[in-house]
This record gives structure tokens, C-alpha cells and sequence, in this order.
């Protein structure tokens, strides 16, 4: 690396002063370092930042160097780890080498040794290139829990960014499974309202009666079996945001009840006689045509036009296809974490065949690919194999499309004028429109004899 781009070291020690005196010191052989004297900040720190090498002591006030290690070794598994301690024993050194450190290393230690061991380990470490791509894909593309750098994705989240902080309802159209929920809740956290609840409910889940006594809650003894009073879901998300999934499943009656709470600001828990005031925000979804069920009488106009202050149209997957290689990034980090996996790559066959997909069922669709390809995989990378066998046969139909470098296109094209004219210097040369000298000196330089 260049001083420009100097590798750089985490150290985390309770002790101020040993942290100080290694910072010092290494500052001083073109090294960028961060010191900690906990484990928690540092990790939010190398979670969020690319680092070269971490140098920890094993007894943090905060957390188990052990567990730090395992945690470490989740956000990047090519990260080298010195492990540094007073209490040096066999055992500690097993356990620590066992769990994937790097060195172990016991206090006193003469530093010219430590420097000797940072060379090492940054000229050992493999796979920390895939670590690094992977935060600049996560910084560059992520935003609020949605990932995405299409242009479709880029005015979702101005979008986002403008009605956030406004206190008006919202309506999110998209087809199941484009991340509806997703966007609710960044709106929510982007919001004002971000430290009080964020209350989901699905809309066509239950029946009439079960979803107004989910929503309303319901008084004592307000039917057989009430024992006691229940607290609704307009109640638990005051002051917070209430989510209505799949809002177009809403029956009629409820829908009358919901109109009232958006414009009276107010409701009643069934068999209650006292109103209860709310101050909530509503963002409701739906994968339906609303508005054409508002022409066929299924759903309230007036509902609709309460709802839908601000509209939010979803793109479906297949019309953002450039945010699949991010989105599987994303995917095969949190599977190979779910099932302690070290998958680190995709194949290009692989990509390729995502790629010629339409994606009936979105991103919730890839993501289940992705999680069996990485259940069934059990090497480093993820092949076309790993793949579910009607997404096989669209790699097996694809044209096998390659992407050479220009000096290669401009051999293989030189190399097929040849072999048409017999290798016809002369002839090759003025189909291509060049001298023969000039032919000579390319198929000299092109190592084409």
C-alpha cells in the first residue's frame, strides 16, 4: 500500500497509556491507527470502516476477546487478529489460535517483535480485498435497510428523504415481495418519530372481527371470554408509526372504523364507551390496483385519498436488475452468518443467470435462492450447481456471452481475416484497410504467426 492508502490498525487495550505508546510507535512506520479501550466501540468502528489488522487484548471491560474475535471474524473472515495478554497460558494460546487468531502474544512483548508480526500478518492475509469491495458496496449502495444504486432506487430514497421527516400519511404500491415494509419502516426511522414504536399489521391476515380487536383492542368482558382489558395496535404504535400491510385486503366495516381514526384522530376499543385519543402516522401498502378498486366499489374512495397523501411506487426487481450482484453480496453475508458458512464469491455463470431472470417474486425470491445456494454450498464460491434446476436451465439456454480485453477481440478479428484469404498477407491486409507493414508489425506485436 501507498502512504496515500496506508494499512490500517485498530488496537483495543484498557489500558490509555499502553494504546498511546503503540499508537506512537506505529504511527511512525506509515501505519493509520485507531485505538479503543473497549471492544464495542471498535467493533462499530471496523464494522463500518475498512481495516487491515486488529490488535486487541483478551480482557476487555466490555467483552471476551474470544467473543470479539468470533465477531470480528463475521464482519470480515480473512481479518488478522493479534491477541495480546498478561495472562499468557498454553491453553489461552490453543483456544485463541483455535478460534482463528492470528498470534497470541503475551505481555511483556519487545516491540521490534510486534512490528515484525504486523509485516507478517499484512503480507499473509488473503481475501481482505474481497473485504474491503464488500464495505464500499455496502457504503455506496445501502441506505436506511434498502440496498440499491439504480436510478429507480436513487429517487426511491430522495424520496424518502423528503417525506420522511413530514407528519403525513403514506400509500407504498409494489408488487409482493419488493421490500414494502422495508421502506415503512426507513420512513419511520427517518423520522421524527424514530425512539416510539413502529407497529406493523397485515390487513388480510385475519378475519373481520379478529383484526378490528387486533387493532382496536377490546374492554373488559366486551364478549365471553374477555377477562381482562386489551390494549390494541392503534394504541401500542401512539405517538409511532402504524404499518397496514396489504391494506387492498381491508374489509368494508374495518374500512369505515380506519376512515374514522384518520380523520377523527380517535377511536373506540370494542365495547368501550370512551373515546381514545391517538397521535399516530399510518403508512399502509398494497400489491393491488387500488384505484381500480375504488372504481369497482371494493374499496372506500375516501379511504383511499386519506391514505394516499404521499404515493410510493415500488420498482420490481426485474426492472432494477443492476442491484442484484449488491443484493447477493448482502444475502450471502447474512446466510453465511446464519449457517456459519465462508462463502466469500459468486461466480460470473452464476451472476449471469440471476441476470437473465424476471423474478416473479422480487427480492424476497433471490433472497430464498441465496440462501439455499449457500445451505447447499460447500466450497468458497457459489456456483451455477448450487443454483434451483429451472434457474439452471436458463444458464444452459443463455448464449455464453465473454468479455475479452480490446487487444483480444483485435487478435481474434486479425486471426479470422487471415485464415479467410489463406493467410494472404496482402489480401488480409486490405480488407482491414491497413499497409502490410502495418498487418506485419500487428501480428508481430499480437504474437500471430
Amino acid at each position: 500500500m501507498s502512504k496515500e492508502n496506508p494499512p490500517r490498525l485498530v488496537i483495543i487495550d484498557d489500558d490509555p497509556i499502553t494504546c498511546k505508546r503503540l499508537k506512537t510507535a506505529l504511527s511512525k512506520d506509515d501505519y493509520e491507527v485507531h485505538t479503543f479501550t473497549k471492544g464495542l466501540p471498535a467493533l462499530r468502528f471496523i464494522e463500518e470502516n475498512f481495516c487491515n489488522l486488529v490488535i486487541s487484548d483478551i480482557r476487555l471491560p466490555d467483552i471476551d476477546g474470544l467473543i470479539l474475535l468470533d465477531e470480528l471474524h463475521k464482519i470480515c473472515s480473512a481479518l488478522p487478529v493479534i491477541l495480546i495478554t498478561g495472562y499468557a497460558s498454553i491453553p489461552g494460546a490453543v483456544e485463541a489460535t483455535k478460534k482463528g487468531a492470528y498470534y497470541y502474544l503475551p505481555k511483556p512483548f519487545n516491540l521490534k517483535d510486534l512490528r515484525a508480526l504486523i509485516k507478517k500478518a499484512l503480507r499473509e492475509s488473503e481475501g481482505l480485498e474481497i473485504c474491503e469491495e464488500r464495505l464500499k458496496i455496502k457504503q455506496r449502495r445501502y441506505f436506511a435497510g434498502l440496498i440499491g444504486e439504480s436510478s429507480a432506487m436513487k429517487n426511491l430514497f430522495n424520496k424518502i428523504l423528503k417525506i420522511a421527516p413530514l407528519d403525513c400519511n403514506v400509500l407504498i404500491e409494489g408488487e409482493s415481495g419488493t421490500g414494502k415494509e422495508l421502506i415503512a419502516r426507513a420512513i419511520h426511522y427517518l423520522s421524527p418519530r424514530k425512539d416510539n414504536p413502529f407497529v406493523a399489521f397485515n390487513c388480510g391476515a385475519l378475519s373481520e372481527d379478529l383484526a378490528a380487536n387486533e387493532l382496536f383492542g377490546h374492554e373488559k368482558e366486551a364478549f365471553t371470554g374477555a377477562v381482562s382489558k386489551r390494549i390494541g395496535l392503534l394504541e401500542a404504535a401512539n405517538e409511532g408509526t402504524l404499518f397496514l400491510d396489504e391494506v387492498g385486503e381491508c374489509p368494508s366495516s374495518l374500512q369505515v372504523k380506519l376512515l374514522r381514526v384518520l380523520q377523527e384522530r380517535q377511536f373506540y376499543r370494542l365495547g368501550g364507551t370512551k373515546p381514545v385519543a391517538i397521535d399516530v402516522r399510518i403508512i399502509a401498502a398494497t400489491n393491488r390496483d387500488l384505484r381500480k378498486m375504488v372504481e369497482s366499489g371494493q374499496f372506500r374512495e375516501d379511504l383511499f385519498f386519506r391514505l394516499n397523501v404521499v404515493n410510493i411506487k415500488v420498482p420490481p426487481l426485474r426492472e432494477r436488475k443492476e442491484d442484484i450482484p449488491a443484493l447477493v453480496l448482502h444475502f450471502l453475508d447474512k446466510y453465511n452468518q446464519k449457517f456459519k458458512k465462508d462463502v466469500q464469491k459468486v461466480s460470473p455463470d452464476f451472476i449471469k443467470v440471476l441476470l437473465n431472470y424476471s423474478f416473479p417474486g422480487n427480492v424476497r425470491e433471490l433472497e430464498n435462492i441465496i440462501e439455499q445456494a449457500v445451505a447447499l454450498c460447500d466450497k468458497k464460491t457459489l456456483e451455477i450447481s448450487e443454483l434451483p434446476p429451472d434457474l439452471k436451465l436458463i444458464g444452459k439456454t443463455q448464449p455464453d456471452i465473454k468479455f475479452l480485453p480490446l487487444k483480444e477481440y483485435e487478435k481474434q478479428y486479425i486471426r479470422s481475416i487471415l485464415y479467410l484469404t489463406g493467410f494472404n498477407q496482402k489480401e488480409a491486409a486490405k480488407i482491414l484497410g491497413i499497409s502490410r507493414t502495418t498487418l506485419w508489425r500487428k501480428m508481430k506485436e499480437l504474437n500471430l504467426s
